[in-house]
């Protein structure tokens, strides 16, 4: 085909082999961590938690084969409807190359923890039959050669100024043009506030807020009976990436609607739909999760806020922390204890939970309830509070789904969706990240030349668009098993994994390019370092995600 950057041929049979090599190498893993840790085929917590740093490698390892098998999907995708050209085909080598070559090398599960082959229990013979296996080799040089990697870095600033780092692989024009919207709102209203707002640890302007309402932000997914778009869960990827690229303040601004209707369409009664799902996705309703309590974490089953029935209403009594945009909020999606003899997750319950929109003088002008501001490096706009509650009252009629003891499994069913849409998130600030060290790099002229003449810094920049770009595919492709009614946690936990290493990965080494001025308040690159950092703590750390990705491998889950 006609390409005028040079070939884009590729070899998709050498892809194919090299993946299938790939996926050999994850069955045999699995395979020697389950001998440990799954006796007879029988998953065993405690020896789960002793092989803890062999079953989280195995989750990474899965993350990397799945991550190369829908890179491959994306360029086919892109390759049958001819518009394949020499930066996807470059990508594509890089990102095969590279991730091969720390399988076979070593795997980072952070920047301190590097897990190997060999000490997942691998047998060394199928080790050395992956290392060998002539489409892994031939890949790993081709991607590795200088030349290769200056041919990449070359076409990536020659896209640059086209202002799309890589064809997507949109299927669906209807995306484009969401995307295009999205990114017009950005560039207008978003990206020269957002530095204002970060440094003055302000909210987001109302009118922000309701300009995105308008725009459908609040109810993407929300089926157009309640009131909403009806759009896919693509969409709504496409939507957050483009609003997180910005800011990921605003990106972050439909999270909490996401998982409130989510609860209430999958857990709520017809009543509670009716009254709730279309002021949700109008965005005349703005809902805060409460989930999280001092010193519990992750382990929701240890929650300990008491919710007691009292005639027509439940009172709530206990602590809860890291809740985002409570002041504002005009509902809480609530979860507390019911059953106080079940110390587990059946004595769980949800709760929507109304109160008055606070002010700037009085954030929580309600009884029963107090909140203190927790102060945070980034992820501003929206504000983070710990909330005290002490007798406060919900209507009885306001127990999602009008049965005790069913929070837990209410709220699991929205984690796939909370993650797809976190993964995005993180694709988004990877993408800004990338964007402003290129720009940057572009125009610093250092030894009469700009630095992106220099292959480190070239080389770096283009190996952050890469897995970006891996990072959404991997994304994309967990939000349309969503959209299929599949079951995905395995997908969206792999996505989110990946997507917000890449994130923090692109951030830093954004800063690293900008050198001195990377640390100066005046630059955006500064703000985007401290926002990607909470991407692996937030909806799932990055061990916790981990943990949940193997068990689910070692239970049977797909490759």
């Amino acid at each position: 085909m006609n390409d005028p950057r040079g070939s884009a041929a590729i070899d998709l049979g050498r892809l194919t082999a090299a993946l299938s090599a790939a996926e050999r190498i994850l069955d045999s893993a699995r395979r020697a961590v389950a001998q440990h840790v799954a006796p007879g085929g029988r998953l065993n917590a405690a020896r789960l938690d002793e092989q803890q740093a062999a079953a989280h490698g195995l989750a990474w390892l899965a993350t990397y084969v799945e991550a190369l098998r829908q890179v491959l999907a994306w360029i086919r995708r892109i390759d049958d409807a001819g518009r394949l050209g020499s930066l996807e085909r470059a990508m594509t080598l890089a990102a095969f190359g590279e991730y091969l070559a720390q399988i076979a090398g070593g795997l980072p599960m952070s920047q301190g923890e590097i897990v190997r082959l060999a000490e997942l229990g691998v047998d060394a013979s199928d080790i050395a039959r992956f290392a060998q296996d002539p489409a892994v080799v031939a890949l790993c040089a081709e991607a590795g050669a200088p030349a290769a990697r200056a041919r990449l870095a070359a076409l990536l600033a020659e896209a640059a100024d086209g202002g799309e780092l890589g064809d997507p692989g949109f299927a669906d024009e209807t995306l484009v043009q969401v995307r295009d919207q999205f990114r017009r709102f950005v560039e207008t209203r978003v990206v020269a506030e957002a530095p204002r707002w970060h440094g003055a640890d302000t909210l987001i302007p109302m009118a922000v807020i309701e300009d995105l309402a308008a725009m459908g932000v609040f109810g993407l997914t929300v089926p157009e009976e309640h009131g909403g778009l009806g759009l896919s869960k693509t969409a709504m990827c496409v939507v957050t990436e483009e609003l997180s690229r910005g800011y990921i303040g605003v990106g972050s601004l439909g999270t909490r609607s996401e998982i409130a209707a989510e609860l209430i369409r999958h857990g709520g009664t017809g009543e509670q739909k009716r009254d709730w799902l279309p002021g949700l996705a109008a965005g005349t309703i703005l809902p805060t999760a409460v989930f999280t309590e001092p010193g519990t974490g992750s382990d929701l089953g240890s929650l300990k806020t008491r919710a007691v029935r009292d005639g027509d209403v439940w009172r709530i009594t206990g602590n809860k922390t890291w809740i985002t945009h409570a002041a504002r909020a005009d509902v809480m999606t609530l979860l507390a204890r019911t059953d106080p003899n079940d110390k587990g997750y059946r004595g769980l319950s949800m709760f929507l939970a109304p109160k008055p929109r606070g002010t700037d003088a009085q954030p929580f002008p309600v009884p029963g309830m107090k909140g203190t501001e927790i102060r945070v490096l980034g992820y501003r706009g929206m504000k983070e509070y710990e909330l005290a509650f002490d007798g406060f009252a919900v209507p009885a009629a306001n127990l999602l789904g009008g049965v005790p003891g069913q929070g837990f499994k209410q709220l699991m069913a929205t984690f796939e969706s909370a993650r797809i849409q976190t993964a995005a998130r993180a694709v988004g600030v990877a993408r800004n990240a990338t964007e402003l060290a290129l720009a940057y790099a572009r125009a610093r002229q250092q030894f009469g030349k700009a630095i992106y003449g220099f292959p480190r810094v070239a080389n770096k920049i283009a190996w952050m668009a890469t897995e970006t770009m891996v990072a959404r595919q991997i994304t994309w492709f967990a939000a349309a098993e969503k959209d299929k009614g599949r079951r995905c946690d395995l997908e969206a936990g792999m996505a989110k994994l990946l997507a917000a290493r890449v994130a923090w990965a692109a951030a830093d080494n954004a800063v690293q390019v900008h050198g001195g001025n990377g640390y100066a308040e005046e630059y955006p690159i500064s703000r985007v370092l401290v926002d990607a950092r909470i991407l692996n703590v937030f909806e799932g750390a990055a061990e916790i995600q981990a943990h949940v990705i193997a068990r689910r491998l070692l239970a049977g889950g797909r490759n």
